[in-house]
């Protein structure tokens, strides 16, 4: 526990010289301005991540890939192509997932043996960063018992239960189980799934069964959470955004930050009121939403790689300082997971950077011993334009490690990527795509750290070439 004091020691001496200075300073519209915008980068993971539970928690039961607070969402099966809930779905892994808040007391995850199946639990604290991920990878498939502790916590926990301290109050649990989607295999992960348990510390041990969930008519479920961050103005925008940080303090790297956002008078913790500040200052920072969104965007040719066609980032999940990077990845991908977790190459042109189309047809060729390299496995997921599920005659809307291949004579695989059947003796390989514009997803989860990897860059996807 001497760690946690040390933390605590520097995290009360950064906040006591912020409140020395808590009076907004005379500042220029200009200096104003670019403080803002900074500050805005800084704080859009934790106000998103806010406006995210808010409205994935506020049922009273658990439905979909809803649940109020304390309630583990068990997905079920894979969606279809007639699912539009959420954008770039899988086939790959079911979820599990919660929102918790350890605010007031410890909650104890556990999970059941899962017999060598491969799985990941990432734990995201209130600023996205996946503080810790058991699973296959990290601490093997036997039974597993954690006590997530909040900031500050102390106390003593039962025989057998490993503490995970959080850094901020607000938890999201992201579990994810591999499942082939066939009937037999649904339902061995469906038992794995019904016997994790998640329950608050003191009810440990004992018979629990979680609060029905009190539904907030004002939380909007007709707009996406990011629209609604994204609509706020600058004074309801940082008013929120010092609220949260009362119970998700920022870390001890963000006190040069939090230096200048107290010459505005965001703090932690106290309201903050734009009225305060000179009138040229707010007319100022009236913009800055919407210039903080446009330089979050702006950073995408900066936050990861282009390789063959295929756009990636190996920086996400644990963030530092970079706090333009951790933002990027909140707007395109919340909830991502480190590099050493999951990659994601995406792609939306060809070899010869043309838009694809099921006008025309693909081929990804993989030499022989290069597909993509993954401990865990991957897949080549079709969307169309909008980041669906593409429907087709064969339900197929993945072709992945499980995949049956049929090989060229050199060993080598072509995949198809085309509208139209590529026929019997290519079936195998054919990724079935829509009439119009479509995306392709690359998903390698544990991928290989030593060569080839993609994380070194030893291995990148291939070229998807058009062939007529």
């Amino acid at each position: 526990m001497k760690h946690l004091g040390m933390l605590t020691i520097v995290l009360a001496l950064m906040l006591s010289a912020i409140a020395r200075g808590s009076q907004p300073e005379q500042l220029t519209p200009d200096q104003a301005r670019q403080i803002a915008i900074d500050a805005y980068i800084y704080g859009y993971p934790l106000v998103t991540m806010e406006y995210t539970r808010r409205a994935m928690t506020n049922v009273e039961s658990p439905q979909g890939t809803q649940a109020p607070m304390g309630h583990l969402v068990r997905l079920r099966e894979y969606p279809t192509a007639a699912f539009r809930d959420v954008t770039a779905p899988n086939a790959d892994t079911l979820y599990t997932t919660a929102w918790i808040d350890v605010a007031k007391e410890p909650w104890v995850l556990s999970l059941p043996d899962a017999q060598d199946r491969y799985f990941l639990f990432p734990m995201l604290d209130g600023w996205t960063n996946v503080f810790q991920v058991p699973g296959k990878r990290t601490t093997g498939t036997g039974p597993q018992v954690y006590a997530i502790t909040g900031p500050g916590w102390k106390g003593t926990l039962p025989a057998g239960v490993k503490e995970y301290r959080s850094p901020t109050a607000l938890v999201w649990l992201l579990g994810r189980i591999y499942c082939t989607g066939t009937a037999e295999d649904y339902a061995a992960v469906h038992a794995l799934q019904d016997r994790i348990q998640l329950t608050p510390l003191s009810s440990y041990g004992t018979p629990y069964t979680a609060p029905a969930g009190r539904i907030d008519p004002s939380i909007s479920h007709k707009t996406s959470p990011r629209e609604q961050v994204n609509a706020l103005d600058t004074g309801a925008y940082f008013n929120e955004l010092a609220r949260l940080m009362k119970d998700n303090p920022p870390a001890a790297g963000d006190a040069p930050i939090l230096r200048n956002m107290a010459r505005l008078g965001i703090e932690p913790g106290k309201a903050f009121d734009i009225s305060k500040l000179d009138a040229g200052v707010q007319q100022a920072l009236a913009n800055v939403p919407k210039e903080g969104v446009a330089k979050i965007l702006g950073h995408f040719k900066q936050a990861g790689k282009n390789v063959n066609g295929w756009t990636f980032t190996t920086r996400a999940g644990v963030y530092g300082i970079d706090y333009l990077q951790r933002a990027f990845v909140t707007y395109i991908g919340l909830g991502a997971n480190r590099p050493q977790d999951a990659v994601y190459p995406t792609s939306e042109t060809d070899a010869n950077g043309q838009a694809y189309s099921g006008e025309h047809t693909y081929v990804m060729h993989f030499t022989k011993g290069q597909m993509p390299p993954a401990e865990g496995f991957w897949s080549l997921t079709m969307y169309d334009a909008d980041y669906f599920f593409v429907d087709n005659p064969l339900n197929r809307y993945t072709v992945s490690s499980r995949s049956k291949f049929a090989a060229n004579p050199d060993g080598s695989v072509d995949v198809y990527i085309q509208h139209e059947n590529p026929g019997p003796g290519k079936e195998a390989n054919w990724l079935p795509a829509p009439k119009g514009k479509f995306v392709l997803m690359m998903r390698l989860y544990w991928p290989r750290e030593s060569a080839p990897s993609i994380i070194d860059g030893s291995w990148s996807p291939p070229e998807v070439k058009k062939q007529d």
